[in-house]
């Protein structure tokens, strides 16, 4: 992470990462914390939470843990509360945790939905809420950034769940833009590609190169892609962005693509 720099701007910012154990998390957290930031860093797998203190990339960071279960509301108000506690308020929130199983629409009971809807949407509405009114106290201009997903955009037979979930999280932070915008608090949501790691231990090499042969880039999104995108939106840099979904997913969105297969040493 030392290849990004943004002038020392987030010394000392203070910076809530919720699903900060999983990959993306992780990464984020050691984009922050290369910046100088002090991270708070939330999740419900309370070891592998605690286990981050031992990050070499996190060694030198000032780092606050909390384990939230993002499903109970009254879990949500326990982190903010331990942010009013510790910090008064942050500067940054990112909405990083969020849940995919698959679930055919036609069959999954109400407590499944519930949860997908739960972490995807609900908890980021509940801690956006409670973050930001804390920023308005103390007249903070922060930034929120929601981790959405190409889901938001595209759909599958088993992840209409999670697809709704991020379409809606699209919406809503758009909504929150708007409402946070005369305090000069902006919210954009950031997408990141594909990215083999701890969560997805369990697939196949061929279900992996599959999926890369849908990136017109031709790789998986590593540790330094989505969090560049994510400090560049929270920095001075973005001042005049809000509102928006940056698309960090080496162009799988953009369109159908399937890659081109070598004949005879050429690409056809």
């Amino acid at each position: 992470m030392s290849a990004l720099h943004f002038e020392g701007e987030f010394i000392g910012k203070k910076v809530v990462i919720t699903g900060a154990a999983g990959i993306f998390g992780t990464w984020i957290a050691q984009a922050f914390a290369a910046q100088g930031a002090k991270l708070c860093l939330s999740d419900i797998r309370h070891e592998e939470l605690r286990a981050m203190r031992e990050d070499p990339l996190l060694q030198d960071a000032e780092l606050l843990f909390h384990t939230t279960d993002l499903t109970r509301e009254a879990s949500i108000a326990e982190l903010a509360e331990f942010i009013a506690q510790e910090w008064s308020s942050a500067d940054i929130l990112i909405n990083n945790a969020g849940i995919y199983q698959r679930h055919r629409l036609l069959e999954m009971s109400m407590d499944e939905w519930n949860a997908s809807i739960g972490v995807n949407v609900t908890a980021p509405f509940l801690l956006t809420q409670l973050l930001a009114k804390q920023m308005i106290k103390d007249g903070k201009q922060g930034s929120i950034i929601n981790i959405s997903s190409g889901a938001a955009l595209t759909n599958q037979i088993g992840g209409g769940h999670y697809s709704t979930g991020k379409a809606a999280l699209a919406m809503l932070t758009r909504s929150f833009a708007l409402e946070l915008a005369p305090y000069q608090i902006r919210v954009n949501a950031v997408s990141p590609g594909f990215a083999p790691g701890s969560e997805v231990s369990e697939l196949s090499a061929d279900y992996v190169q599959n999926m890369i042969n849908q990136i017109p880039l031709g790789r998986t999104s590593g540790p330094q892609d989505a969090p560049a995108a994510i400090l560049y939106l929270c920095s001075k840099s973005a001042s005049f962005i809000t509102g928006s979904t940056l698309a960090v997913d080496g162009g799988r969105t953009a369109g159908t693509f399937k890659r081109p297969q070598p004949q005879d040493g050429k690409v056809t």
